[in-house]
């Protein structure tokens, strides 16, 4: 282990001894099941071993980690990364990432600083371990999975507890098998294989599954490959995504210095899946996302016609190495259309510098193109804003409408091949269209250096927390009361993400540690009016449609709505993690059980549930609600757990209970 890692599990090459019949995630499971039965459907706890956590979400992670009166950090191994809100237009961010420091050094965390890198690829390079457990409060923490880990994203709360030593409760999951044969051809790559997916099971397809790569293919998947996979994974719903750990996996970690980390993990001959899916790399092509959701695919040979203002390679999916050099190669010796702003995010600052040593980063510069610090950048909203109305192609993961920091965007994702082909020809091209896929040289050994991170200080009692003027506490939520009445404050379509939910961007993120604050953004997007009516009425109703709360893991958007008096989402079906941070946070999440119900509620409507607290502490499922009088019937889909969290008001109340 190298000297910034924690002592951790050490697992065997047998996997603690089990039979090789069950699947590589059934293992994960089962070596770090603390509570319940792994049957589809119930609720187990998993012990973690690793966290993570970032600034747009981690201060009020930190936050609740202190208002549990611990001292210390109880997980192996706990990294704070700074990635998200790196433009310091003023104080806030940067006394944010202050805060983060201090509370690191204090609680035991490894600090990752502001031009480090975003977390995903920093910590695959860094800290990630085969065979391991990892929960963090971004949703993309997915991209774990690629060395063979269990990672999960989560709300912050939950990483909080986890941080604290507590379990993680979730419902198990079906495990997806993705059997995979055949190679890749020339142009085609890992960006082009997630599209593919996401063109056959839409955004909300894998909600409640983890999917496991098998098959002969797996083994001509690179580690890029592997990664971007994984990390869009959560963008089908997925809970996680796990890659065998292999000789791929193996020759990665030691490139990066890390061998003795490896540990081959893989699944036995008979192994069994509860959904097995072939996929054939040959047959696949050039595919990208076209405005506004990722499971918008199309071919690109079909979208020559499309005129592009903007491109930008990297941030927190397809910044690696390969990625940069393969672009870098593409636009070598040539220069950006005239009418395109071309744009580099290394995802990571030992990518920058082996890139650098590679001369990309000065073919890059040469073909016109403009490089920009490690971090996540335009993919948050953080700078990057198209012009109105541009066609924007970006290999990031998401392009819901608005997240870029233009509300009437056209926002396109695809692979680093296709965005370095179009940006020298200002238009969508099949990059197959170039000739010879260019051939990347790997270093022996990737550079880097220990001193880019901060270790804890051994007395955290000599560390004093330095807290910002934008930084306030958290705020106090009551226990669930006997009755509970509102009105319908809001009513939404299909697949509402939490960018429409709670807006990110260098306008909204910098009071992500002031929930007063950053409650008045609240469905700006959606309805400027939102907030204002919400404090005026004190108790609302949201009423959603399919996958309400899909995309970030940002808990904002469940605490902020909480915040505005908020008691009850009534959705047709729910995104997982969004699910989840409702329930921390004391909000009924609600499903029609007559699907038809959804048509008879309207903006405006009065909502009433009598002896709501009674029902949810004896276990009932389906609660009463009556609307305008009307008696419908509503499903309430939650653990022991959550029934528990939900009564106290939160899970941290529950926890301080």
């Amino acid at each position: 282990m190298n000297k910034l890692s924690y002592t951790g599990i050490i697992v065997s090459g047998n996997f603690f001894g089990m039979t090789m019949k069950a699947t590589i995630t059934d293992r994960l499971l089962k070596s770090h099941l603390i509570d319940g039965p792994l049957i589809i459907g119930s609720e187990i706890g998993l012990r973690i071993d690793q966290t993570l956590t970032q600034d747009a979400t981690g201060t009020l992670v930190y936050l609740e980690f202190e208002s549990m009166g611990l001292s210390r950090i109880k997980a192996p191994l706990a990294v704070s990364y700074v990635d998200h809100n790196i433009i310091q237009t003023d104080s806030r961010n940067a006394d944010d990432h202050r805060f983060l420091e201090s509370c690191a050094s204090k609680f035991g965390a490894i600090y990752s600083g502001p031009g480090n890198g975003v977390s995903h690829h920093v910590h695959r390079e860094r800290f990630g371990v085969s065979g391991q457990t990892l929960l963090g409060s971004d949703s993309h923490t997915t991209t774990g999975g690629c060395l063979g880990m269990l990672a999960i994203g989560a709300g912050g709360l939950e990483v909080a507890l986890a941080m604290a030593g507590k379990p993680y409760y979730l419902q198990t999951p079906v495990v997806w098998g993705i059997r995979v044969t055949g190679h890749l051809q020339p142009f085609v790559s890992g960006k082009d294989v997630i599209l593919e997916l996401l063109r056959r099971y839409t955004v909300s397809g894998g909600v409640g599954k983890i999917i496991e790569f098998v098959g002969p293919g797996v083994a001509n998947l690179d580690m890029s490959a592997r990664a971007t996979i994984a990390n869009m994974s959560v963008d089908m719903g997925c809970t996680a995504c796990v890659f065998p750990s292999d000789n791929i996996t193996r020759e990665y970690l030691a490139r990066n210095g890390r061998e003795e980390d490896w540990r081959e993990l893989f699944s036995g001959p008979d192994a069994q899946w509860d959904k097995l899916t072939e996929l054939d790399l040959s047959v696949l092509e050039p595919l990208i996302a076209c405005p506004s959701s990722p499971d918008n695919v199309k071919r690109v040979a079909d979208l020559g016609h499309v005129t592009v203002q903007q491109v930008i390679i990297g941030s927190s999916c397809n910044g690696s190495f390969r990625d940069l050099m393969v672009a870098a190669e593409i636009v070598k010796g040539k220069q950006r259309h005239p009418g395109v702003d071309f744009e580099i995010n290394p995802g990571s600052r030992q990518t920058l510098l082996n890139v650098m040593d590679a001369g990309g980063i000065r073919t890059f510069a040469d073909a016109g193109g403009r490089v920009h610090e490690p971090g996540c950048l335009g993919c948050i909203g953080m700078g990057q804003a198209p012009a109105e109305g541009a066609v924007s192609l970006r290999t990031f993961p998401r392009n819901f409408k608005g997240r870029s920091g233009t509300k009437k965007d056209q926002v396109y994702l695809c692979s680093p091949e296709t965005a370095a082909a179009s940006a020298l020809t200002g238009r969508i091209v099949d990059p197959r269209n170039l000739g010879t896929l260019p051939k990347i040289s790997y270093p022996s050994k990737y550079h880097f250096r220990f001193e880019w991170f901060q270790k804890p200080a051994p007395d955290s009692a000599v560390i004093e927390i330095a807290r910002g003027p934008n930084i306030k506490p958290f705020p106090p939520l009551s226990a669930m009361p006997e009755s509970l009445s509102a009105e319908v404050l809001l009513k939404v379509g299909d697949n509402v993400s939490t960018d429409q939910i709670m807006p990110a961007g260098s306008r909204v993120l910098p009071f992500r540690s002031n929930i007063p604050a950053i409650s008045e953004f609240v469905f700006e997007s959606v309805d400027p009016t939102f907030a204002r009516r919400a404090r005026e009425k004190d108790s609302g109703v949201i009423v959603g449609g399919e996958n309400y709360g899909q995309g970030s893991s940002r808990e904002h958007a469940a605490l902020a709505p909480r915040f505005l008096g908020v008691i009850a989402v009534i959705a047709k079906s729910f995104a997982r993690i969004h699910k989840a941070n409702l329930i921390n946070f004391g909000v009924l999440p609600l499903v029609f059980v007559n699907p038809g119900d959804h048509d008879a509620i309207n903006q405006g409507d009065a909502v009433v549930f009598p002896d709501v607290r009674a029902l949810v502490a004896r276990g009932e499922t389906v609660i009463r609600a009556f609307v305008n009088g009307r008696p419908i019937p509503m499903l309430l889909d939650v653990s022991e757990h959550g029934r528990r969290a939900l009564l106290a008001g939160s899970a941290l109340g529950l926890e301080r209970a």
